[in-house]
This record gives C-alpha cells, structure tokens and sequence, in this order.
C-alpha cells in the first residue's frame, strides 16, 4: 500500500513539474506573441472563442490565456464581451490535456521516449542561448508530464488490486454527486484540473474505476478550477473579479447541463450502440470533457451582451482608469505586465500633454493644475514594477528597461507641470508665446499615437519634427535671453518680473527637450537603440 501510495504521489508531482514547466517556456516564448495574437484575432465573439482555443492548446494553460484577457480588458484593448469569447474558449481549448493524455500518455511506452525527451531538453537549456534553452524546458517538461503518467499509470494498477471502488459504482444520485464532490477536491488539493483529469484517465485505463464514475469526476474536476479562478480574484482588481465571476459561472451552469443531460446520454449510448461501445472508455471520457465544453459554449454565445450587463451591474468598476490594469495576477506573464505598466505611463503623458497644451493655449488657469493624480499614479506604478520578476526573455527585458526610463521622464514631466505657472510669464512676451504656440501645435500630434490601443511606435517624421524645433529652439537661448533682458530694460520693469521672464524662457527650453526624449524613446526601436550608444540614455536634467 506505501508503494502505492508513493508512486502516485510520485506521479502526480512529475505531471505537475512537467506542466509547470513546459506552461511558463512555452509563455516565455510566446510572451509578445501571445499579446499581439489576441490584439488581432479577438474582434468578433467567434473569433475570440477560436483565439481562446488555440492560445490555450499552444501554452497548455488556461491560467495563462484567461491572465493575457485580465490585462487586455483593463487596458481597454478587448471589449469584455469578446474576453468571454476567449474565456470559454480557454476552457474548450483546456480539454486538449485529456486527449493528449488519451491519444498519446496512455497508448505507447512513455518511458521510451519520455527520458530521450528530457535529456534532449536538458542538453538545449544548457548549451542553447534565448529561445533555445525554453524550447530545451518545454521538451524536458513535456518529457517529465508523460513520465508522470507512467508512475500514475503504475499506481493505478497497484491500487486496483489494493482497494475495492465497486460500492461507489452504484448509478444513483447521491452516489453521483459524491463523485462530483471527490472531483472538485481533486482539482483543489492539486491545484490543476489537467492533473485531476490525467489521474482519472489513469485510474479508467487500469479498471481501477468505470466509465460512470470517470464521467462523474470530470464534472467536478472542471468545476474544482472555480476554486484557483476564486483564490485568483480576491483582492485583484475589478476586470480580474469579472473575468473570474465569467469563469464560475461558465463552468457551473456546464456542469450542472453534463451532469443532468449529457453524462446519461453518454452512458446510455455506450451501453446500447456497438460502434460506441467499442471505442476506448478513456477516449470517451476525453471525448465528453471537450463535448460539455463545447455544449457550454453553445449555451453562452448567443447571450454574450446580457451576460455581460449582468456581470457589469454585478461587479461595477471602482479604481482610476488610468491605474485599473496594473494587476498583479499578470506577473506570471512577464510581457502582459510590462504593458499593463506602458499603458498606465503613456496615459499619464498623454493627460499631462493635453493640461500643457490648454494651458499655453490660455483654456486652462494655471493656479488650478494639481499634481496630485500623477503623484498617485507613479507610486503605483512604482510598486507594480517592484514587484515584477525579471523575465528571462530578452525581448522582455529590453521592453522593461524602456519602461523604467520612461517611469523616469514621467516623473520629470510631472515637475515640470508643477512649475506650469510659468506659462503666464510666457504670455507676455510675444516671441516666446510663439514658439509655445508651435510647440503645442506639436504636441498635439503625439497625443492620438499615446493613446491608441495596442500602443505603437511614434512615426519618425514626428519624433524628427519634435527633435529640431528643440535644437532649434536651444540654438536661439541665448538670443532669446538677451532680447528678454533688453526688452525688460527699455521698459524700465522690475527685477523680479525680469527673473521671472528668463525662468519661464528655461522652464519652456527644459519642457521642450523632455517632450523631445520622450518621443525618441517611444519612436522607432533603431532610434532607441542607436541614442543608447551614442551615450544618451542619462537621466533628464
């Protein structure tokens, strides 16, 4: 019996290992992928469902993709109608666990080609440089997944002889839902519906249980993934709460369909059509999860508005729009969070350009500008990026770097708008008035580019026209200055109102080059890349 007992456990810890392993390489190779994809193929409700599926058979995570639509609903990049779409297709696309394991885990020798596999693996994450070494942890934990089965398989046959299951075959309701119940722990207590579902798959193909009882337990074990969606969602933010609330309800209202309607439907035609009967028990079991999954989604699609007012009125947003995407549930996706994090600054940019451009513009009074919000919002994104792991992808990690240096011209201009007051000095002097009128002519053009969703690179052309009226304007300072200083002693004015006059001048100069950097770090990657070597990465003065 300890034996046994060991090598399930043994075989559940490998399955577990291998899927952990081969989910994260396969997101870290996917991170920027995986954004890009359900930017582009989530704009319709069907589109969203096949998007769902497929991101979900390609990481093998349901987790992962239901994570990438958290941070694409807050930011505002998916309508969250269509992030149903991608929910309920997320768990139609989990069930290609269970025909994996049916089709391949428990038709050949694992043991033959699953060791090959993860020296393979081991051998590429050691020698093999960026996407290599995850492809070498993707073949190693699939390797591991397939080795876990092996011992679970091996478990299985050992307890079928240990323990009599017969008293629990009995079709009657209560036993039924017992089952039910004993699958929802299942997935709880391992923490995966695809490990509970392999552990039945196991236990069906060694006669340790029968069909019914194997159809019982995946109810409850794609009900049991309601736990972890729950867990998830406590203390995360609003569009995590409806994503998840999304996921219960999906996932309660199919099991409560295959329990009633299809489970029966199921065993009666095993039991009275031959071409049935004589298929694999473990094929139909694989065969019913996809099946309910896909019933499911039948049920939901032509609801998706209601279903949407319903849990918008159930779960009404409260946190600032511009902070409401910085959730933490996205660090297990190193690109999501990094966007997450992008968005939040290029909106503080592009609300700080809009109070510049009214206030050179005289439609703002200047003594009425607070701070305070951006304030607010840079300490929350400061903790955000705190807490955020390194990734191990280059990619990621040169997009972060980005992103700290544009965390750092955010809080420059936010002292900049401290000091807008200097704008009424402006005002007064004609040649300078001028130029900020330009100058906000110019800046009005970033704006559209700052808040586009997904965000995308600023053109050239305007990074360019931004960069030369700033060396323009720094060519002219001194002329500037000196006209300032002349003009203020032909009109017999103060000293005061002089100084003041020649720190709005500054204060204009300064606001125009950080504008100006801003912009060369959000164009063109070539132009990132080429002002890093030539040394002018420092910090703004």
């Amino acid at each position: 019996m300890f034996n046994v007992i060991v090598q399930l456990m043994g075989g559940i810890g490998l399955f577990l290992l291998g899927m952990s392993l081969m989910t994260d390489s396969l997101k870290a190779i996917a991170g920027e992928a995986l954004r890009q994809w359900l930017v582009k193929f989530t704009n319709s409700p069907i589109k969203a469902v096949l998007s769902g599926i497929g991101l979900t058979v390609v990481v093998q995570s349901s987790t992962a993709t239901t994570l990438a639509t958290i941070g694409f609903v807050s930011a505002g990049i998916l309508s969250f109608s269509h992030a149903i779409g991608v929910i309920i297709g997320a768990n139609i696309g989990t069930t290609s666990t269970g025909w994996m394991v049916a089709l391949l885990g428990l038709k050949f020798s694992i043991a033959s080609f699953a060791l090959p596999l993860i020296g393979v693996g081991a051998a590429l994450k050691l020698f093999g440089k960026e996407k290599i070494t995850f492809i070498g942890l993707t073949l190693a934990g699939f390797g591991l997944l397939f080795l876990g089965i092996q011992f679970l398989q091996d478990a299985m046959s050992g307890m079928a002889l240990l323990i009599d299951l017969s008293r629990w075959a009995e079709p009657t309701l209560m036993m039924k839902l017992i089952l039910v119940f004993v699958g929802v722990l299942m997935t709880i207590l391992l923490q995966s519906s695809s490990a509970a579902i392999t552990t039945t798959l196991a236990a069906l193909s060694t006669s340790t249980i029968n069909l019914e009882q194997a159809l019982a337990l995946v109810i409850g074990q794609n009900v049991g993934t309601v736990a972890t969606a729950i867990l998830a969602a406590i203390g995360a933010t609003t569009s995590a709460k409806r994503t998840a609330a999304v996921h219960v309800m999906f996932n309660i209202v199919t099991a409560i369909f295959a329990f009633i309607l299809l489970s029966p439907v199921f065993i009666w035609a095993y039991h009275h059509i031959e071409s049935i009967h004589q298929l694999d028990s473990v094929i139909l079991v694989a065969g019913f999860h996809t099946t309910f999954s896909l019933l499911g989604a039948c049920i939901f699609m032509p609801f998706l508005s209601q279903f949407e007012q319903l849990i918008i009125r159930l779960l009404p947003e409260k946190q600032p729009l511009i902070t409401r995407y910085l959730d933490e549930s996205l660090y297990s996706v190193p690109a999501l969070a990094i966007a997450a994090a992008e968005r939040a600054l290029l909106q503080s940019i592009a609300d700080m350009y809009g109070i510049f451009i009214r206030c050179i513009r005289g439609g703002v009074v200047t003594s009425l500008v607070k701070t305070d919000e951006f304030d607010q919002t840079l300490l929350k994104v400061e903790h955000y990026l705190d807490k955020m792991t390194v990734s191990q992808s280059l990619e990621d990690q040169h997009r972060l770097i980005i992103l700290l240096r544009l965390a750092v011209y955010v809080r420059v201009l936010k002292n900049d708008l401290s000091s807008v007051a200097h704008i009424e000095s402006i005002q007064n002097q004609r040649n300078i008035h001028e130029l900020a009128n330009q100058f906000a002519t110019i800046l009005e053009q970033f704006i559209p580019y700052l808040m586009h969703e997904p965000f995308a690179r600023i053109p050239k052309k305007l990074v360019d026209e931004l960069a030369d009226f700033s060396a323009e304007m720094q060519a002219h300072q001194d002329l500037v200055r000196q006209k300032i200083i002349e003009d203020s002693s032909s009109r017999t004015v103060s000293v005061t109102y002089t100084l003041d006059q020649l720190a709005a001048q500054r204060w204009l100069e300064h606001l125009v080059i950080h504008c100006s950097r801003v912009a060369i770090l959000l164009g063109d990657t070539e132009q990132v890349l080429l002002n890093e070597e030539l040394g002018s990465t420092q910090l703004p003065s």
